[in-house]
């Protein structure tokens, strides 16, 4: 199956009203703002979007409103992810039904699965829909992994397993993911900081997170390091390198909604657990907004 995505794809944040629901108007305007400004895709319902926050009736509705609103105009990818085999074919059957491109599905988180139990867990996911599917290896977040071996056996054996987000930042791990892949088998960082570099190395873009707030010049980045321009690459790279850095400067998506709220586009509301950014770090981050005239 072939799936020809490349470049930035933003995994969009959930907006909210002061009172906790979630903020349609400002949810579409988002979507609206990413397609004018070049990000050649949308991740809904990731960890970015707070999607551990929200209820399935929640997360069916943002993927709905996504596709509709987004027209066809670039890939729409529904985070269906969840460390329960069975609910993970029925959020994903859900999305392909609603008519996503793609999903992503994260590694089963907490209950730390062995090598066949992984390799089970997705092979089932991928024998019950149609719709392409991209791994999604986050370690840190999980506490699980998807080897490299266990990726490429998936990548061969089943053809809507469509590529990988990589997000352990490792770039070994890349390099061999890049050998190693079949023809088609797309290779996207999870990790903004060492994006452009894969790209450099073969990988296909990012999923990230920093497109929210700077979409065009992180589309340009994605694109200069794509096409090999090394130059313009390193111009961009270290232009927002600060920034990327400061996007984790707590758990995401809290540096990341701030920056996205004082540029005027969302409230500065988050969904328990998640909280305001600390004073300090939220003065550092403003400092560099300014300095880049993102503010």
């Amino acid at each position: 199956m072939k799936f020809d995505l490349k470049g930035s794809i933003v995994a969009i944040v959930t907006p909210f009203k002061a009172n906790g629901e979630i903020d349609v108007d400002a949810f579409d305007q988002l979507i609206e703002w990413h397609i004018e400004q070049g990000t050649n895709g949308i991740v809904v319902c990731g960890t970015t979007g707070e999607t551990p926050a929200l209820t399935g009736d929640e997360d069916a509705f943002l993927i709905e409103r996504t596709v509709k609103k987004v027209a066809g105009r670039v890939p729409v990818i529904a985070g269906t992810g969840s460390n329960s085999t069975h609910e993970c074919i029925k959020y994903t059957r859900k999305a392909e039904a609603i008519g996503v491109d793609a999903v992503l599905v994260v590694s089963p988180y907490y209950n730390k699965p062995t090598e066949k139990g992984m390799y089970m867990h997705f092979a089932a996911v991928a024998e019950a829909v149609e719709v392409p599917i991209i791994l999604y290896n986050v370690p840190g977040r999980t506490g699980s992994k998807i080897s490299v071996a266990n990726s490429i056996k998936l990548a061969n054996a089943y053809d809507n397993i469509v590529g990988i987000k990589e997000a352990s930042g490792d770039l070994a791990l890349f390099t061999e993911l890049i050998a190693q892949r079949p023809d088609d088998f797309k290779i996207y960082s999870g990790d903004d900081f060492l994006a452009s570099s894969a790209n450099l190395l073969g990988a296909d873009g990012c999923i990230s997170v920093i497109a929210n707030v700077i979409p065009n010049d992180f589309s340009r980045l994605m694109a200069s390091s794509l096409t090999g321009n090394v130059a313009e690459t390193n111009v961009l790279f270290y232009k927002y390198r600060r920034l990327m850095d400061l996007m984790f400067i707590e758990s995401n998506p809290i540096p990341v909604k701030t920056a996205v709220a004082e540029m005027g586009m969302i409230q500065e509301v988050f969904r328990s657990p998640m909280c305001s950014l600390e004073e300090s770090n939220k003065i550092l981050l403003l400092d560099e907004l300014r300095k880049l005239e993102v503010i």
